[in-house]
C-alpha cells in the first residue's frame, strides 16, 4: 500500500516508548494497599494498562469500567500519584528502538507528539525525569481531552501544530491508539510487543504494523525519499 508523507509523528507513551510496567505497578500496589487491597503482580496489572490510570485502578479493585465506585477509584487515585510522583522513572526503561525513533524522525524535520491516556501530571513527571519534554511540540495526555479511542487528542494535535491530520502518523501498541487514528483521519501504526494483546490490537486493523520501533527509521527513509 502507498503510505502518507508523514509531517508529524505522534507516539503512544507506555507500552510504545516505554516499558513502564514496574513503575506503575508499584504506584498501583501502594494505591491498593492504601485502600484495604491485596497488590497484584506486575504482569496482572500491566493487562489494565492502556485507558487511563482511573481505568486501571478500577479494573485492579475488580470494579467494573463503566459503573465503579467512584469515590474509591478517587481515593486510589490520590494514592497512585503519589506513589508514581514520587519516583516516575525508577524501573521505567526505553522500549526496543524508541530512542533511534525519535532521533530518526528529528533528523527528518518531523515534529514529534505524544498523544497518552497516562494521567498529565504523571505524564509530564517521567518526561521531565528523563529530560526529554522539550522534544514533542505536541503533548495530550489524560484530562487534556478526551481518552483514546476517541479521535479527538489526535486532532488536537493535528489543529495546535496546524498540520493535516491525513499526515499525522500514530505509533502505539494498544487498540486505542488504532482505533483513535483511523476515527481521526491518520495513519495508523501498531507496534507489537508492548503491554496490550496482539490479537486486540490486530482486530482494531492498523494501516501498517511492525516489529518494534527499531523498523521505524529505515521506513521514514524510504517513505521520505519516494513520496511527492
Amino acid at each position: 500500500m502507498a503510505f502518507p508523507r508523514p509531517k508529524v509523528v505522534a507516539f503512544d507513551l507506555d507500552g510504545t516508548l516505554f516499558d513502564s510496567r514496574a513503575t506503575i505497578a508499584r504506584a498501583c500496589n501502594r494505591a491498593l494497599v492504601a485502600v484495604g487491597h491485596a497488590p497484584k503482580t506486575e504482569a496482572e496489572i500491566a493487562t489494565y494498562v492502556g485507558d487511563g490510570v482511573r481505568l486501571l485502578l478500577a479494573r485492579a479493585l475488580g470494579q467494573p469500567d463503566q459503573n465503579y465506585k467512584k469515590a474509591l477509584i478517587e481515593g486510589a487515585y490520590v494514592h497512585w500519584l503519589a506513589a508514581y510522583m514520587a519516583y516516575p522513572a525508577d524501573g521505567t526503561t526505553w522500549m526496543p528502538g524508541a530512542q533511534r525513533a525519535l532521533d530518526a524522525c528529528e533528523a527528518a524535520g518531523l515534529p514529534l507528539a505524544l498523544v497518552t491516556n497516562k494521567a498529565r501530571e504523571a505524564t509530564l513527571g517521567l518526561l521531565d525525569t528523563l529530560e526529554i519534554r522539550h522534544r514533542f511540540a505536541a503533548i495530550v495526555a489524560g484530562g487534556d481531552d478526551e481518552l483514546k479511542p476517541s479521535p479527538s487528542p489526535i486532532l488536537r494535535v493535528a489543529r495546535e501544530l496546524s498540520l493535516p491530520v491525513a499526515n499525522l502518523w500514530m505509533i502505539g501498541d494498544g487498540p486505542q491508539d488504532v482505533r483513535a487514528a483511523r476515527s481521526a483521519g491518520a495513519f495508523a501504526v501498531a507496534i507489537r510487543g508492548g503491554f496490550a494483546k496482539e490479537a486486540a490490537v490486530i482486530a482494531a486493523e492498523p494501516h501498517l504494523t511492525l516489529e518494534s520501533l527499531e523498523q521505524l527509521p529505515a521506513l521514514l527513509e524510504s517513505v521520505l525519499s519516494t513520496s511527492p
